[in-house]
């Protein structure tokens, strides 16, 4: 599933190939879909991220709110041949941008722009105070917390287990037993690794491609997801894996605690 770098990624590329842009036509391809409106003739303002959400501004007042789920990919070509698992796409000058998803779970919706983004992105003025003050007493496991997009948006599996490795912090550990400090550490390592895997355009483990069909990088920068058996570049432990709310999760049991 694309996480806030590879949505970050997209939102930087699209802002610099559409943005400005009037749309020559649009398109909708699977009745999933049937919902969203014709969008020809509007002029794109800006792109910009909102948690995991791809927000498209149009001169109208509206925007397209594009949600990736688990396989949902935007593509950029300028010939018009419709690629395989094109649910929905809008044509500009000199190119085309399609929505990809073979699994058919990405979303899109046009809706009135909003004045304000979301408040509690991890990358775009998250209140760390705040989020201690409404969170920090629960008894709900660490991993859990950070990946709950009500809570802190913009941080998804892989980059929970990251952020708590480095961190040095166990998944399974429940929120109330945190420190502050503790708290400090776990968001500021987030912002770190966040920050690194969108300049190396994100991670491509399984379906992530950049807008140009391009993996990402930041796979090979990975310390604890996907390391199960292998050797902690931290302390020399093993990474183990284990399940959480259905999800694969990989950390240290010599230096996490």
């Amino acid at each position: 599933m694309p996480e806030l770098p590879e949505v970050e990624t997209l939102c930087r590329q699209l802002q610099m190939k559409i943005a400005g842009k009037k749309i020559s036509a649009s398109e909708v391809y699977d009745a999933k879909l049937a919902h969203v409106r014709d969008i020809q003739g509007c002029t794109i303002v800006a792109v910009r991220r909102s948690g995991k959400t791809i927000e498209i501004i149009l001169n109208d007042g509206y925007s397209v709110l594009i949600h990736l789920r688990m396989t949902g990919r935007l593509l950029w070509q300028r010939e018009s041949d419709r690629p395989k698992h094109s649910r929905w796409h809008i044509s500009l000058s000199k190119g085309n941008l399609y929505l990809v998803d073979p699994r058919r779970f990405a979303t899109v919706k046009v809706l009135p722009t909003r004045d304000s983004l979301n408040g509690n992105d991890i990358m775009q003025g998250f209140d760390q105070r705040a989020f201690i003050a409404e969170h920090g007493r629960r008894k709900t496991k660490v991993k859990n917390l950070i990946m709950d997009q009500k809570a802190v948006s913009g941080i998804g599996n892989i980059y929970a287990c990251e952020t708590l490795h480095c961190a040095g912090i166990q998944p399974e550990r429940a929120a109330a037993t945190l420190t502050d400090n503790d708290w400090g550490k776990i968001f500021r390592k987030a912002k770190q690794i966040l920050k690194k895997a969108i300049e190396k355009r994100g991670t491509s483990i399984s379906d992530w491609r950049d807008l140009y069909g391009r993996k990402g990088e930041n796979q090979f920068e990975l310390k604890a997801y996907g390391r199960e058996g292998q050797k902690c570049l931290q302390c020399g432990g093993t990474i183990i894996r284990i399940k959480q709310g259905g999800r694969s999760t990989f950390y240290c049991r010599s230096c996490q605690k």
